[in-house]
């Protein structure tokens, strides 16, 4: 085995692993990123990127339906030509991952292809294929960074087979779009899958176990998407569980008790399971580093303004990170840039999670950021809450897709902004503002003097503002 020294060793290429690569050699250390499948990780090759592109694929499929039966618009779909829009999706995917590859070399980072464990707080070997048994030890001087992601947790005695039961990782892969989905889990990913088939034309039902969607979300946020689900005529149910599952032939036969009612025989043709991830360490060897995992297989760091754990130099990122760490790429990234800066020796400011936005991509979206209702009175603070259809605008009308935006703030003009949340059309791509309102503890007098552009539906944010600030024009509390 030959061995090699660098400045920062970084085991895993996902968002949060290459994210710290790059910026760690953009800094002038010398880097080596250890990765044994392919640069990108989930988000890029099983999840947000390739996800997102079939969701845009579901609303052009939308959009066929709303221009006949809404605009008057005489078109028919035809087909979905399921090898065209993989092909299409396929594309983008790899064109992003020779992108990231690309920025790697131009980087000067040095990408081992193979399978990492440790031998030390410091130390790494690496099983490189086809090196004959043979491979490489790599020793950082400046700190080692565990970025090894995580993977879709699975049921004991339902274990995926790619095509009748599925997981997040494989759903898109699966053969042709089924007439029929059960979708087990209505958190983020579990709404979007629903969602995405729904379009396609399957009979979808949607099982979570929480008395809501999205439990994680402000109570709203739930309510509402529930609603405009089941208008599309997905099948919703709430505080159910499923009590058994059984592959059938070509089906799979699920027993579900619901809240209420009677238990209920549900038979799909494909399962999905979404009922969350599980961090990735098998075989690392963590002990070898002095390293535990906590009760849920996630490695906590002993500070979070640095990630750095109870051993000195040895810092997490991503999935691998307990909460409040989020499990989203976008915060990946900001851990990444923070945990090179800090091996760089610079001070960097720790991640902020409750000012990370939280987006779901169904149809309609759903984006949050900040603290709930709930939550900012379970924190102690007095509340003032705004809540805005979407239909009060013009724009809102349009799309005709419903929809709030829901504000909670402290009482008074110039109280603090304590979360924002929002359900509609493109509500991911209107968040930001709202994230800055709350990092900044901006109050609503503060964003009622900008003037939005009208209409907009971004125009809904800014009404909802002015209502608090005691300025409402079109609403009033």
């Amino acid at each position: 085995m030959t061995g090699n020294t660098t400045d920062v060793i970084v085991i895993g290429g996902g968002t949060g692993g290459y994210s710290t690569a790059l910026r760690a050699a953009h800094l002038g250390l010398g880097v080596t990123l250890v990765e044994r499948d392919l640069i990108g990780g989930t988000c890029l090759h099983r999840g947000c990127v390739p996800s997102k592109a079939m969701l845009h694929a579901a609303e052009l499929v939308d959009g066929v339906a709303e221009a006949r039966e809404r605009w008057g618009v005489k078109a028919t779909l035809d087909s979905v030509d399921w090898s065209a829009l993989v092909a299409t999706r396929d594309d983008i995917v790899s064109r992003n991952h020779k992108g990231v590859e690309g920025q790697l070399s131009a980087a000067g980072v040095t990408v081992v292809r193979g399978t990492a464990a440790l031998a030390g707080p410091r130390t790494v070997e690496v099983d490189v294929p086809g090196a004959g048994g043979g491979g490489e030890r790599w020793t950082a001087r400046r700190g080692l960074v565990l970025a090894t992601g995580s993977r879709p947790r699975t049921l004991p005695g339902l274990e995926p087979d790619g095509q009748h039961v599925v997981t997040s990782d494989d759903a898109l892969f699966a053969p042709g779009l089924p007439r029929s989905v059960l979708v087990l889990g209505g958190g983020a990913i579990g709404v979007e899958y629903a969602s995405f088939h729904r379009s396609m034309g399957a009979e979808v039902t949607l099982v979570e176990a929480a008395e809501r969607l999205l439990p994680l979300e402000d109570a709203d946020v739930g309510r509402q998407l529930t609603r405009a689900l089941k208008k599309r005529g997905i099948t919703v149910l709430t505080g159910a569980r499923l009590l058994e599952a059984q592959r059938t032939g070509g089906e799979v036969r699920a027993r579900v008790r619901p809240a209420r009612g009677d238990e209920t025989v549900i038979t799909t043709e494909r399962l999905l399971v979404a009922v969350g991830r599980v961090p990735v360490t098998d075989g690392l060897n963590l002990a070898a580093a002095g390293l535990t995992t906590d009760e849920r297989g996630h490695v906590p760091p002993a500070d979070w303004a640095t990630l750095e754990t109870a051993v000195p130099g040895v810092h997490v990122v991503g999935d691998l990170l307990p909460p409040p760490s989020l499990g989203l790429a976008h915060a990946s990234f900001a851990e990444g840039l923070l945990v090179a800066e800090t091996l760089a020796g610079l001070t960097s400011r720790a991640v902020d999670y409750a000012t990370v936005p939280r987006v779901t991509y169904s149809s309609p979206q759903t984006a949050s950021v900040g603290l709930s209702e709930a939550a900012a009175r379970d924190a102690g603070h007095e509340v003032a809450v705004n809540v805005l259809p979407l239909t009060a605008t013009a724009k809102g009308m349009v799309h005709g897709q419903g929809g709030m935006v829901k504000v909670v703030a402290e009482p008074g003009p110039d109280g603090r902004v304590l979360g924002v949340h929002l359900v509609g059309p493109h509500v991911s791509e209107m968040i930001s503002e709202s994230q800055l309102a709350v990092a900044w503890d901006a109050s609503p007098s503060d964003i009622a003097q900008h003037i939005h552009p009208h209409p907009t539906l971004t125009e809904a944010v800014g009404e909802a503002f002015l209502t608090l600030a005691g300025r409402g024009l079109h609403q009033h509390t």
